[in-house]
């Protein structure tokens, strides 16, 4: 299943499949595979993402409605970082402005019981990620 086709649910759902944390890494690794082309040349200072220890760029484009939507691109330089970056693209992208700034992203996260699983640098980095989704929905 190409990633622009998964929900929120079917996220959830495909985590709970796997035994143990192992399993989940390597899912979530696939899942950053799975991330659409970033260009290099957006790889800049004002795409980057800053709060994340690992190397993240991100874009917003509105896609033309009604309503309009949100289309997030991004990538990183390790494979976690681009899991977690995919995890948040099935949340958030396709989703109208309005939706992207009400969803709870905290539920998500503790559901997917990442909390006890990342890094303190990762989740730190996870929501500067997620500021950072929310100020180009906001400027939409």
């Amino acid at each position: 299943m190409a990633l622009g086709e998964l929900t929120t649910e079917e996220l959830l759902e495909n985590f709970e499949l796997f035994d143990d944390w192992e399993e989940r890494y390597r899912y979530l690794i696939d899942l950053g595979r799975k991330l659409p082309d970033f260009p290099e040349t957006d790889k800049n200072d004002t795409t980057k993402v800053n709060g994340c220890i690992s190397q993240v760029w991100m874009t917003a484009e509105i896609e033309d409605g009604p309503p309009q939507r949100v289309l997030l691109k991004a990538d990183s330089d390790a494979h976690i970082v681009k899991g977690l970056i995919a995890v948040l693209l099935v949340v958030y992208s396709h989703k109208t402005p309005q939706e992207v700034l009400a969803t709870d992203i905290n539920g998500v996260f503790e559901q997917l019981e990442l909390g006890s699983h990342i890094s303190v640098n990762r989740r730190n980095g996870f929501y500067a990620m997620v500021e950072r989704i929310k100020s180009l929905a906001a400027a939409a």
